[in-house]
């Protein structure tokens, strides 16, 4: 990939957006580019932390698993995302593990580099701060929904933010939601089994509070939702 491509890639994203010309063009000199197969792994939870990546094209899951095997789905990534979000400011080994679901192309920026052009770069550092503090506060909230919320209501939650951040909004406002997360996925995401997602799914259609076809695509109303959270 050229300079040029790296840049204009980095350029959309938050993190990288209200750069000067000259701090875009230090973070360019650093980045790698590189393809990934799907099924590979672009690191396994526990290896050294060397590098952030940047999402241009491809999809990318994050997942921690215990010692039994057991999966747990951080966050399903895709084009136009960054990870881990933690890279830049945190020593020692990766937290999870990052594996490829289709073919990707990443950017890598090395941690050490990327240290040395912040400390040549004082101003570069608060806006990097800024953008990482509305990444903790994502996390928080998810972390709140899972001790506050019941299961029922933490789907709910779960369906609404996959919407926001995956969904497609329709003429009549409604947001529709693709078949690319299995029931498996949806209960990975949230620590509870795939049969619970299945039962509470089939009860919110029952109840019309979602809508899905047979390919498992999924018309969703937030407010509507949203409400029967509140209730």
């Amino acid at each position: 990939m050229k300079s040029l491509d790296i840049k204009k890639t980095l350029r959309q994203f938050s993190l990288f957006k209200e750069l000067t010309e000259n701090e875009i063009e230090d973070i360019v000199n650093i980045s790698i580019t590189r393809e990934w197969k799907k099924n590979s792994h672009v690191f396994l939870q526990g290896d050294p932390l060397e590098s952030v990546y940047f999402i241009y094209s491809g999809k990318i899951k994050i997942y921690k698993s215990d010692i039994h095997g057991k999966e747990q789905i951080v966050a399903m990534l895709k084009q136009g995302e960054m990870f881990p979000h933690v890279g830049f400011f945190r020593k020692g080994n990766y937290p999870a593990f990052a594996e490829v679901l289709e073919p990707s192309i990443l950017i890598a920026v090395p941690i050490l580099d990327f240290e040395k052009v912040l400390i040549e770069n004082p101003e570069l550092s608060i806006k990097v701060f800024r953008v990482l503090g509305e990444k903790i506060v994502d996390l928080q909230d998810r972390l709140e929904e899972q001790i506050l919320n019941n299961t029922y209501e933490q789907i709910i939650k779960l369906i609404i933010r996959l919407g926001k951040k995956h969904g497609v909004v329709q003429e009549n406002g409604k947001i529709l939601i693709q078949s690319e997360f299995t029931n498996r996925d949806l209960a990975n995401m949230i620590g509870t089994t795939r049969e619970t997602v299945s039962r509470t799914l089939t009860k919110m259609k029952k109840d019309e509070l979602i809508e899905a076809d047979e390919e498992g695509n999924m018309l969703i109303e937030p407010d509507q939702l949203l409400n029967e959270i509140l209730q």
